[in-house]
């Protein structure tokens, strides 16, 4: 099946800027292949650059939340977003990150229903908050959070990743970029 990686030209790899070029290449290397995600972008360079630089200045950190709760943010503010794609890639990432097979679906269903701990379910609570309703934020939202051991640096970066894939749930909604196949399977099944 051939599909489309976005409503905008996808630009031919040889016809990228090398740094560009070199970044997708890296990604196919460790993945297997090249998000959709990455394609989709590369469409504006400067933008390319720009998005990927915040990406691993928010997701590539261990303070303050771990690599898994970073993903677990994404997974459940792009399906209130209803962003498939995010959902898909960010739950096999999440998978893998949180060694559980089980989470990044019932994340993506109910957060409330999953199996994190009541920490981790506060500072879900709030993204969600944030991402459907953040008009609505307040002190109090800032207390319980604080309550539960995030200081003012996580609950920046709780905010930051937030905001960050809202806005790539939109360009993905933009540009109609379906998840790569890879993604439904990656981190369901140990390897053998």
């Amino acid at each position: 099946m051939t599909e489309t990686i976005s409503r905008f030209k996808v630009p031919e790899l040889a016809e990228l800027a090398e740094d560009v070029r070199e970044r997708i290449l890296a990604v196919q290397e460790k993945a297997g292949f090249v998000p959709n995600v990455f394609l989709m972008l590369a469409h504006r360079p400067a933008e390319f650059r720009a998005f990927f630089d915040y990406h691993d200045a928010l997701m590539e950190k261990d303070v303050g939340l771990s690599k898994a709760e970073r993903e677990m943010i994404v997974v459940a503010t792009s399906a209130a977003g209803q962003c498939l794609y995010c959902v898909i890639a960010h739950g096999a990432i999440l998978r893998i990150r949180a060694k559980n097979p089980r989470l990044a679906d019932q994340l993506a269903t109910n957060h409330r229903k999953a199996e994190i701990s009541p920490r981790q379910r506060a500072m879900l609570d709030f993204a969600i908050k944030l991402s459907t309703r953040g008009a609505e934020v307040d002190e109090a939202d800032l207390a319980a959070l604080r309550a539960h051991g995030f200081d003012e640096e996580a609950i920046w970066d709780i905010d930051a990743i937030t905001a960050f894939f809202s806005m790539s749930n939109r360009l993905v909604h933009l540009t109609g970029t379906p998840p790569n196949e890879p993604f439904y399977l990656m981190g369901r099944v140990p390897k053998g």
